[in-house]
């Protein structure tokens, strides 16, 4: 049997050093040209890492729904992404407690940009199946969380990842698999 979760006791240095990151990473991409879609010829003539390097630095439009649900890109490597996310009251479900479907964004993001980090130009990918297991509430006074994705496979026709949602103390809320298929992207 499980035990009850300890409450989360982040410590200030954790918590401000991700909001440290945070602020930094907002301030690239207010000079940027805001949320949006990637230019296609720009899509085609890049690797996927080089194309997620290029949205982090605030060169490429992110994705508008991480401005709707307030999360944004935090890093990427190769084979990784980590999405940071404020848990707040517009994100709340009828019972009072962060929507499960918010859960399942931050993490579908995490694991969708770590397979496009391993994109060769010309290919992409899209989400086949995603599986996300919430492991514990998120409390009210948790003010920040993130979703950590890593490549488990990636192949020319399949990769796989998996990810973690972590508050700055390391407590796990939830993780979840995807399995993506990969594709070349049409010219046109």
């Amino acid at each position: 049997m499980d035990k009850p979760a300890p409450a989360p006791t982040s410590k200030p240095s954790d918590l401000e050093a991700w909001l440290a990151a945070e602020r930094a990473q907002r301030a690239l991409l207010e000079r940027g040209p805001g949320p949006g879609v990637a230019p296609r010829e720009v899509a085609l003539s890049v690797d996927g890492l080089t194309l997620m390097q290029r949205m982090l630095a605030g060169e490429l439009p992110y994705a508008a729904i991480a401005r709707t649900l307030d999360f944004l890109l935090i890093e990427v490597a190769p084979g990784r992404a980590v999405f940071q996310g404020t848990p707040g009251p517009s994100l709340l479900n009828p019972m009072g407690g962060i929507h499960g479907g918010w859960y399942a964004t931050l993490l579908d993001s995490a694991l969708g940009c770590a397979v496009h980090t391993m994109m060769p130009q010309g290919r992409a990918y899209t989400t086949a199946e995603l599986s996300v297991n919430l492991v514990r509430a998120i409390p009210p006074a948790l003010t920040r969380v993130r979703a950590i994705g890593e490549i488990v496979h990636c192949g020319r026709q399949l990769a796989t990842a998996e990810g973690r949602l972590v508050g700055p103390d390391g407590t796990l809320y939830a993780h979840g698999t995807t399995t993506c298929l990969v594709f070349e992207m049409p010219s046109k």
